[in-house]
């Protein structure tokens, strides 16, 4: 007779979406149902942007909401108006739906190195790599949500000429404008701290330009009747890249409690970081946070271990204990062979150093005691602890 084993612990999961219950949704399902409008800029749609406009202090014709950040960015580099195979700064420490979008939009990534301690992009970063080479415009990231000072980057702006649009995909909560002019491309994705399962948005002070995005998110076609183009006319060749009426139900309800999530993020942020650091013995190390502050509403949890052994040391003890982890934002981006021919490297040294040693924990609402417990024994093992 034989006698089995201890059971394996239960995975513990990288990301779990906190999306509204079925409860929260159903007045929007039911207003959208009772109005029986699905798409096409609803009024749940109209009443989201209304919502992200008071949230910027921006009037509700400067927000135009996307089927994802990812098409944010196409259409906004679209809107730009830039000339065909326009070199775009980007960081080469980012998610590759940045770059990705570059391309798709016709022009070439000019991938670059980020701050040492922020791990962003920062305008001097940017000064540096137009004085090496020209560029057309810039797009830096708010790296997993870290926000930039917009002031910063409008006097960038102004300086060079170039324009400048923020990748702020993970950033919202985070990312402002502030009293500076500028463009914001947000996602809503469900791992987000604002999510409608699928979606994104764009906010711009520059004239017109969200207008430009709708209607670009709507084929081009034409639907202003104070044009002197027929309604229905094509006026430009967009895709069909507009939010439903059901994401928008799905963000309004995530808006009801928004507030109260990004407290109880930010407090289990701290607690872990405490934690972990703790029984690391203090030799690990978190982004730092940006000119515009940190965080408000953190989605990932993310240590700088000391080097690439001792990463892998935790990494290999976490796969035991079945612990979830990700190396974000890795290969760098001008390490993916895909985009080697397709875009510009610059050297990089400092995202270098930091592809080496970051690693993605578990982070997500409600973590357990367990959990936390689970987690930071396995660093204390890594650590030699």
């Amino acid at each position: 007779m034989t006698t089995a084993g201890p059971l394996p612990p239960d995975p513990i999961p990288l990301l779990v979406p906190d999306v509204p219950a079925p409860e929260a949704l159903l007045p929007y399902l039911q207003r959208m149902h009772a109005a029986r409008y699905y798409s096409n800029g609803g009024p749940l749609v109209r009443e989201l942007e209304e919502r992200f406009a008071a949230h910027f202090c921006v009037p509700a014709e400067q927000v135009a909401t996307v089927g994802s950040a990812t098409l944010g960015l196409e259409l906004v580099l679209q809107a730009l108006g830039l000339r065909a195979g326009a070199r775009v700064l980007v960081p080469t420490f980012t998610f590759a739906a940045t770059a990705t979008a570059v391309l798709r939009a016709g022009h070439v990534p000019v991938l670059c190195d980020v701050d040492a301690d922020s791990w962003l992009l920062t305008p001097d970063i940017a000064r540096a790599a137009l004085a090496a080479g020209p560029l057309d415009a810039v797009l830096p990231v708010a790296a997993l949500g870290m926000p930039h000072d917009m002031a910063q980057w409008q006097r960038f702006e102004q300086e060079t000429g170039l324009p400048v649009v923020v990748d702020a995909a993970a950033g919202f909560g985070s990312q402002r404008l502030g009293d500076a002019a500028g463009t914001l491309v947000f996602s809503l994705h469900a791992t987000k701290s604002l999510p409608a399962g699928e979606g994104g948005f764009v906010v711009s002070t520059r004239p017109g330009f969200a207008a430009q995005v709708r209607r670009l998110s709507n084929f081009g076609i034409n639907l202003d009747p104070a044009s002197r183009m027929p309604i229905g006319a094509l006026a430009a060749v967009g895709t069909n890249a507009k939010m439903s009426e059901l994401h928008a139900a799905v963000a309004l309800a995530s808006l009801e409690r928004w507030d109260q999530g990004a407290l109880e993020r930010r407090a289990l942020h701290r607690e872990m970081q405490g934690a972990l650091a703790h029984a690391a013995g203090g030799r690990i190390a978190w982004q730092a946070a940006g000119p515009a502050g940190g965080i408000m509403a953190p989605t990932l949890l993310c240590a700088r271990m000391p080097d690439a052994r001792s990463r892998e040391r935790l990494e290999a003890l976490c796969a035991r204990q079945h612990i979830a982890t990700r190396r974000w934002y890795q290969p760098l981006m001008h390490r993916m062979e895909v985009l080697m021919s397709r875009s510009a490297a610059l050297p990089a040294p400092r995202a270098e150093a930091l592809a080496d040693t970051l690693v993605g924990l578990p982070f997500f609402p409600h973590m357990d005691s367990a959990h936390k417990l689970r987690l930071t024994n396995v660093m204390a093992q890594a650590m030699g602890r």
